[in-house]
């Protein structure tokens, strides 16, 4: 898909304009199951292949139904993901670097990855319903270090929807900012690029070769 698609000044005002109403973008909101998705399952995601591989956890509702989204990505050869998300429970449109985002990330196999994030298991009670969709793909490039070296840098750089106070510039640092850049720094292979401001749910339907799967 084309990196400028959606760039333009329009959408973004009209991104901003519906988050300022009330959607602290990526805020947890109630949701619903999502619909069944079709979707070829990966093979080895669960196993021990030279390769890596990316999931992106979705709660379509999230958002006031802009979407919210959590990352995972394969600790290379291994049988371990790290696996984590922004939440913003103070459902703000900014937090400072520093500050209480609902940032968190741990560690476990491919089928404790699934478990965990279907049931909010490690930022519970902020939302009726947890990650409901789940969509991965396979990835013959990897780069674990750097991709854990920004785990840590976004869980410390706070959280932003609009203008941004230090350079007056309007731009985000939201939950899809912190999933794209996780696993564009793990060098996940067919990740389609996420512009500033863009909506979660418009983004996760852009993957192409991804597998799609409901939680």
């Amino acid at each position: 898909m084309n990196s400028g698609l959606l760039r333009s000044a329009g959408l973004g005002l009209v991104t901003v304009a519906a988050l300022t109403l009330g959607v602290a973008g990526c805020r947890p909101t109630p949701s619903h199951a999502a619909s069944a998705t079709t979707g070829t399952p990966l093979r080895n995601m669960s196993g021990t292949a030279a390769g890596g591989g990316a999931c992106v956890f979705v709660k379509p509702d999230g958002a006031q139904k802009l979407g919210h989204v959590g990352w995972g990505f394969r600790i290379t050869g291994t049988n371990t993901w790290e696996y984590g998300a922004v939440e913003n429970p103070t459902n703000k449109l900014y937090t400072p670097p520093g500050g209480d985002i609902g940032a968190w990330h741990t560690t476990g196999s491919y089928a404790r990855m699934l478990s965990d994030m279907s049931r909010d298991a490690h930022y519970p009670g902020h939302s009726t319903h947890p990650y409901s969709r789940y969509r991965c793909t396979g990835s013959s490039t990897s780069d674990v270090g750097t991709a854990q070296d920004m785990v840590r840098q976004v869980e410390r750089r706070g959280f932003l929807v609009g203008v941004d106070p230090r350079t007056g510039k309007l731009t985000s640092r939201d939950c899809l900012d912190a999933t794209y850049d996780v696993l564009r720094a793990y060098r996940t292979r067919h990740l389609t690029p996420a512009p500033k401001l863009y909506i979660p749910n418009v983004w996760v339907e852009t993957l192409v070769l991804w597998s799609d799967r409901t939680l």
